[in-house]
């Protein structure tokens, strides 16, 4: 059986905001057969993560390219791979067989070719999913790389204590909106931030964090973050960067611990850059950690999944370029 395949490139390097007109949608025809001999697996995509992160893959320069072996950079015209679930249509590999449910790192289009070891995304390989009960979405989200990089950010390198402080920002993205809800059902005091008063509402009516508020209304973020820890910082959960975490450190109680996750007003604005008052850091002894992340209260209904589900291949660059309005 041949089927027209629809698949997301980038047509040049982005290099700031990236723009729906940066994408093209093109087609080419698929067989959803395996040839002989060939361990490959044709996977029906069904969910994608749309992530911040690959937007470094599509620069000019970053860090991001020549620091890490996790995934490499883009080039125009090259089809985008990132972190999804789908279901097996065809295959020559022993271990899967016709609709099995996988996760791992598919195209960004309606189907995807998979043979172990292509995906410029080191050692990425395809995993059956059991679904517990759970929406198929949660295994690109929740249960997929937003829920390991929140667990793994705020319990590993973190380390919070019971009643400690912690201020989260892009606190309603797919990773901040998990960290926010662990560190309360671990016992700790939790603000954030976003930038709309509806996501402020939905942060603490729905996700239970104690405090919130909108960036964009505050002029000055540190007295902002003064107003709502009057005690101090203790955990600071960094999404940002620039002047958010310049402010974090400010209010930061000694022996605080900051998880750079993720710096997203760097990935748009090469003029942003966080300009720490390193006498803080020093005297307070503040630990900076950058890291990398390579179900109980779900189940109870003491967490919250937040999606936002685009519908067709074609929503993906205009999912994409909304991460970073």
């Amino acid at each position: 059986m041949e089927v027209t395949n629809r698949y997301v490139v980038i047509k040049h390097i982005i290099d700031g905001a990236p723009q729906e007109s940066d994408f093209e949608l093109r087609t080419e025809p698929l067989t959803l057969s395996i040839e002989p001999g060939k361990d490959e697996v044709i996977v029906k995509n069904l969910f994608l993560s749309i992530d911040p992160y690959q937007l470094n893959r599509m620069t000019s320069q970053s860090c991001f390219q020549q620091a890490t072996n996790i995934a490499g950079a883009l080039n125009p015209g090259e089809e985008i791979d990132g972190y999804g679930v789908g279901r097996v249509v065809a295959s020559g590999n022993p271990e899967f067989k016709e609709g099995d449910l996988v996760s791992g790192f598919l195209s960004w289009a309606e189907y995807s070719i998979i043979k172990e070891g292509t995906s410029k995304f080191k050692g990425a390989k395809l995993n059956k999913v059991e679904t517990m009960g759970f929406p198929l979405s949660y295994h690109a989200g929740f249960l997929g790389f937003s829920g390991i990089t929140a667990f793994a950010g705020l319990f590993e390198v973190c380390k919070p204590q019971k009643g400690e402080t912690v201020f989260v920002s892009a606190a309603s993205g797919s990773v901040g909106s998990l960290v926010g809800q662990y560190a309360k059902l671990f016992g700790c005091y939790v603000v954030g931030c976003a930038g709309s008063q509806k996501k402020v509402d939905l942060l603490k009516e729905k996700l239970g964090f104690d405090e919130a508020f909108n960036y964009k209304e505050e002029i000055d973020l540190k007295s902002a973050l003064k107003r709502y820890f009057p005690s101090g910082i203790d955990i600071y959960f960094d999404n940002v960067g620039a002047e958010m975490l310049e402010a974090a450190i400010e209010n930061m109680n000694p022996f605080g611990r900051v998880a750079v996750c993720g710096v997203i007003s760097e990935y748009t604005n090469e003029g942003k850059r966080a300009a720490l008052n390193m006498v803080d850091v020093i005297y307070k002894r503040i630990t900076i950690q950058g890291f990398l992340a390579a179900l109980e209260h779900l189940q109870s209904g003491k967490f919250h999944v937040l999606e936002d589900i685009s519908r067709g291949v074609e929503s993906i660059p205009s999912a994409f370029a909304g991460l970073s309005r």
